[in-house]
């Protein structure tokens, strides 16, 4: 069950109440908006104790949000088929690449417009890489295609996964990790 609040100080909420929700959590998209999620079973009055004491973490992230999207800037909506071409004759090519030198087997390469995230891959070792890794520099290019190919390895995120990506990235995970969190999927 959905429904939206207005807060005094974060402006709308959305309150999502739901089967799939295991404990509250809460998210901030790229343009700001936040959702609060909760299980069943969970007043709605906890919920929104929580979200309450999350005011600040909230604002801090919008914060960072918007320096984030201003140092690197959303392309133009006529952009987005561009990206898509370029993602379509450059990324399953590269990801070929990539799986020759480091020994990995995956399934299908598919380009989609995914705003949520750069990449996954199935249980089937399929990818699905989203059109806007384009915008990304080649080296944080490279190591979302790695850490995807290190998923048909191990499908998860236990340590020996990081292991072998933190291998395969000559150290370098955390750092590559931290420099791709200062890139943000575009918005709408």
């Amino acid at each position: 069950m959905e429904t939206s609040l207005q807060h005094p100080l974060l402006g709308e909420i959305l309150l999502s109440q739901t089967r799939r929700a295991r404990r509250i959590s809460l998210s901030v998209r790229a343009a700001g908006a936040v959702r609060l999620s909760f299980p069943y079973g969970v007043p709605r009055a906890r919920a929104l104790e929580f979200l309450e004491s999350k005011a600040e973490w909230i604002v801090r992230t919008r914060e960072r949000l918007e320096a984030r999207a201003a140092a690197h800037p959303a392309p133009a909506a006529c952009d987005v088929e561009m990206l898509r071409r370029a993602a379509k004759a450059a990324l399953p090519a590269r990801v070929e690449e990539l799986a020759r030198l480091h020994g990995f087997r995956y399934g299908r390469v598919t380009i989609r417009a995914s705003r949520t995230k750069w990449g996954c891959c199935t249980g089937d070792n399929n990818l699905s890489l989203s059109l806007f890794l384009m915008i990304l520099p080649p080296h944080l290019r490279d190591f979302v295609l790695l850490h995807e190919l290190c998923h048909t390895v191990h499908h998860n995120h236990s340590p020996r996964f990081h292991a072998l990506l933190d291998r395969l990235t000559g150290g370098n995970e955390k750092l590559l990790s931290r420099e791709l969190r200062s890139y943000a999927i575009p918005a709408r």
